[in-house]
């Protein structure tokens, strides 16, 4: 932290307070840590393991919330949460292997890809309510190996980027027929929380996680998740996710331009 001013680390600890409060109330918080750290002058890969391990501990509360609704949940949880860590790991060691060079090439893409599906999160909320779930064998294993094929392919982009992640990870669900939205939103926390431990054991060992950074962040976004969903619900959660959206798009935009046109 010597090399940031106290204005640095100001906004590193607002960018992780909004990013927890907005994951409290909507998602989509990496579209904030993960450009506040780019701006600071992090290298692409070290930014987005260290922005990975400053939001992991939230997740830990939102599953912790949905406790009771993860009951009768076993199958599910064995059978995604397998996939998840394989892919997770996958994810990761593809963006470990990857140029920093290529990586930051692809970041404008992956930030306004992570927009779109943060968009994209209310239909596919829609779409988790009103399932049905197969009751055929045959249907059931097609079903099964969809929704397995679909978890692991949404946490290999979890492991490797993360952001909007948990959108694709509703949409394996709603391939289940998974109609209570509340033991989906529990099962997507349990399923990132596992991904993404894979993804930070893989970023530690590869020496990408500024991990005072990361500590730092984490205790502000624990603390925007508790304290500052109050406030997120009285502005409205409609309001809350157009202003991520608008804040996705500009910074994706603005960096495809400075990365390509710059």
């Amino acid at each position: 932290m010597d090399r940031f001013s106290p204005l640095h680390v100001l906004v590193l600890l607002a960018a992780a307070f909004a990013a927890g409060t907005i994951n409290s109330v909507a998602g989509g918080g990496t579209l904030l840590t993960f450009p506040a750290l780019l701006a600071l002058g992090l290298d692409p890969k070290v930014a987005n393991a260290t922005s990975t391990v400053a939001l992991w501990p939230a997740l830990v509360g939102g599953l912790y919330g949905y406790r009771k609704e993860m009951a009768g949940t076993r199958e599910l949880l064995w059978r995604l949460g397998a996939a998840s860590l394989v892919g997770g790991g996958l994810g990761a060691w593809l963006l470990i292997r990857t140029p920093s060079q290529t990586f930051a090439r692809l970041v404008p893409f992956l930030i306004l890809f992570a927009t779109v599906l943060f968009m994209l999160q209310e239909p596919i909320n829609r779409w988790v309510r009103v399932g049905e779930l197969k009751t055929g064998e045959a249907q059931r294993k097609r079903w099964w190996a969809g929704a397995i094929f679909f978890q692991f392919c949404s946490a290999i982009y979890g492991g490797y980027f993360g952001a909007g992640n948990g959108i694709l990870m509703l949409a394996a669900m709603g391939l289940l027929g998974l109609t209570d939205i509340h033991r989906a939103n529990g099962l997507k926390n349990f399923l990132g929380l596992a991904l993404n431990l894979v993804a930070i054991v893989a970023f530690a060992f590869s020496g990408l996680v500024d991990w005072r950074i990361a500590l730092m962040m984490a205790t502000a976004a624990i603390a925007g998740g508790y304290f500052g969903a109050t406030a997120a619900r009285r502005v409205g959660r409609t309001t809350v996710r157009r202003a991520v959206v608008l804040i996705g798009f500009v910074i994706g935009v603005a960096m495809l331009w400075r990365t390509f046109f710059g």
